[in-house]
């Protein structure tokens, strides 16, 4: 429950193979929950849809541009650009879908990888025959440069091993490459040592070549390890997501808002001093009616009825403290300071008498028709936060108000009541706004076990 902190730990030097094994290996040595699995799968998905959309955008962008631009292959008898582009287009096309239905399984990635480079590496191949070169004169395209397009698209994934697919696959490709531009002609390679000849004609400088392969290499490797990191975060951050969501549900928002939003880590023993007030909520005679019935009769009775007085108590600024079988906990002002809180309390009554009896009017079979609802409310000074030791935290209220409401609830027996509160509590209620709905209010005096002395009580709901 306690806010969390990333530790850092202490990497010890690897090797390459090291290296490539952590790029190509998933978190397998955790195992995480079914749940977060799929979090992480629909997060990966979402990417996935996002590299195709980049995609289409790209050919989009280079369709224009091919469009607008004068040809510098005018006269040429064959084109491959707009047949590239297309087939690109159309492959992206049925990938969005693909993706947007189903999402992408992990062989079609792979597959859209190998694709995304042979389409690549055919359209620079066929430069030379488009501008009737010797083959050496594809090695001199400016198009390679779009590979690390391809890689970089790879790493919205948060997955290294596509990155490293997509980075592999360029350096296979533009390897082949260079084979097939050495080999094509036997009886001349067109290999050079010579750097301005290399760069002033059609010859081959293999170093520049290898340059390339290992620049490609080498950023792919870098992407690949920031990725590696970022996968390692995003799963942090799934997991801690999906844990502040289950925290929502053991607890009330606002404290789980609280607990989520801390400067630092919550310890036991920290509190805060408020005047708040505190409302209690049970079911008259419930452990004698549970007797009589089966386990799932009981449990389906307490749900229909905290789905019926919860929200409301929410609705009307309260946080749920705690559930005590079918006893229910609110606090006013508590978690965070208002001026209305003890207004705040009574409208909550008022809504939940009112709540409970349309729940039972607009389904004659509901369970909570049958049943008398006592609540009580009382103010005062209390202490907030967190009790319990380094393992197990609870935040609670502690003070007079607390004990007082939950006695006041139970001399609603006594009173024949169905809503009770202090006298204070209702007057300093009515300088904060309240406006009773009961016409029939009635002010009484009268013991409370467990207190000294007589009380000033009212009857809000008989």
């Amino acid at each position: 429950m306690a806010h969390g902190e990333i530790t850092k730990t202490q990497h010890q030097p690897i090797g390459v193979r090291e290296i490539v094994s952590n790029l190509t290996e998933r978190e397998s040595s955790v195992k995480l929950p079914q749940r977060i699995l799929d979090s992480i799968r629909r997060q990966d998905n979402t990417s996935e849809v996002l590299v195709k959309i980049i995609q289409l955008t790209v050919v989009f962008i280079l369709g224009v541009l091919y469009l607008v631009t004068p040809k510098t292959d005018a006269g040429t008898a064959f084109s491959p650009v707009p047949f590239a582009l297309g087939s690109y287009l159309v492959l992206n096309l049925l990938g969005l879908y693909w993706a947007l239905r189903r999402g992408l399984p992990n062989w079609a990635v792979y597959g859209s990888i190998v694709i995304d480079i042979a389409l690549l590496m055919s359209l620079i191949w066929s430069f030379h025959i488009q501008y009737e070169q010797p083959p050496s004169f594809v090695l001199k395209a400016p198009t390679l440069l779009y590979i690390f397009i391809f890689i970089a698209l790879r790493a919205l994934r948060f997955e290294a091993r596509f990155v490293v697919a997509a980075g592999l696959m360029a350096a296979i490709g533009w390897s082949a490459m260079i084979l097939y531009v050495t080999t094509s002609n036997p009886f001349d390679t067109m290999i050079t040592r010579d750097y301005v000849e290399y760069l002033t004609s059609n010859s081959i400088l293999l170093g520049a070549e290898f340059d390339k392969i290992v620049t490609i290499l080498i950023v792919t490797g870098i992407l690949g390890l920031a990725l590696k990191r970022a996968h390692t975060l995003l799963v942090r951050a799934v997991t801690e997501q999906t844990a502040a969501n289950e925290l929502s549900r053991f607890f009330d928002e606002s404290v789980a808002t609280q607990i989520r939003g801390a400067d630092r880590e919550i310890a036991a023993g920290e509190g805060l001093n408020r005047h708040a007030a505190v409302l209690n909520v049970d079911i008259r005679g419930f452990t004698t009616m549970a007797g009589d019935m089966d386990a799932g009769e009981v449990m389906s009775l307490l749900t229909e009825y905290q789905k019926c007085v919860v929200p409301i108590v929410q609705a009307h600024g309260g946080t749920i403290d705690k559930f005590m079988g079918d006893g229910i906990m609110a606090t006013f002002g508590a978690v965070k300071e208002t001026d209305s809180f003890a207004a705040d309390s009574l409208r909550a009554v008022d809504a939940v008498v009112a709540g409970i009896e349309k729940c039972a009017s607009d389904d004659p079979e509901n369970p909570l028709g049958h049943l008398t609802i006592n609540l009580a409310v009382a103010d005062g000074p209390i202490a907030f936060g967190a009790v319990g030791d380094d393992t197990r935290l609870e935040y609670t209220v502690i003070g007079d108000a607390v004990n007082l409401s939950a006695k006041l609830e139970k001399h609603n027996k006594e009173l024949k009541s169905r809503a009770v509160v202090t006298r204070k509590t209702y007057d300093l209620a009515l300088q904060q706004g309240y406006e009773a709905v009961n016409s029939d209010v009635e002010f009484s005096r009268s013991a409370v076990h467990g207190t000294e002395g007589a009380s000033e009580l009212v009857v809000l709901h008989r």
